[in-house]
């Protein structure tokens, strides 16, 4: 398994104990001596931008559960790196954050297109060595990352759709129920 690095995904492995992180899939976008940061691919927060902004947008977009660190904080994967100052590469065609009135004018004006644009309420974080000794441990399945899966649809099959790519007993995994009790 390669190591972590930015642009990677963490898929948890299925017996993930923790519900923050339970059947997710996390896009890493920083990781360094000091600590790591990622976003959740795979959990919508069923509510609009415009529901929870305080500030009046030109524009409105669908918001995803980040993580469980700073749930007040507002972040953003886009394709626009060039255009926004101060936007972080991730990966091929993937970047984070940026100049956040640019965006919003973008957006605004059609320029940059709204389904490309994925906004986050709070993130995934670890400190010092931490995600890497949770890696050792077998609670990640490091895997590189792709811009389709940063913007995927199909956001609450992402986890079983990883597994099943990666078949053999993982296959198996992406259909065990949550609670086997339930089965």
């Amino acid at each position: 398994m390669p190591p972590p690095v930015p642009g990677s995904l963490l898929v948890a492995e299925p017996p993930m104990p923790d519900p923050n992180f339970k059947r997710t899939v996390i896009l890493l976008c920083e990781h360094s001596l000091e600590g790591s940061f990622g976003l959740v691919l795979n959990r919508p927060a069923r509510v609009q931008l415009s529901e929870v902004a305080t500030i009046e947008l030109p524009f409105d977009a669908g918001l995803w559960h980040g993580g469980p660190v700073q749930p007040d904080t507002l972040h953003y994967l886009h394709p626009y790196g060039d255009a926004l100052d101060g936007a972080l590469p991730v990966l091929d065609g993937v970047y984070w954050g940026g100049d956040f009135d640019s965006l919003a004018s973008g957006l605004g004006t059609h320029r940059f297109d709204p389904k490309r644009v994925r906004f986050f309420v709070g993130y995934s974080g670890w400190g010092a060595g931490q995600l890497d000794a949770e890696v050792e441990d077998g609670s990640w399945i490091v895997m590189d990352g792709t811009s389709g899966v940063a913007f995927a649809e199909e956001d609450d099959e992402l986890w079983r759709q990883i597994l099943r790519e990666m078949g053999g007993e993982y296959a198996l995994l992406a259909n065990f129920p949550d609670d086997p009790r339930m089965n």
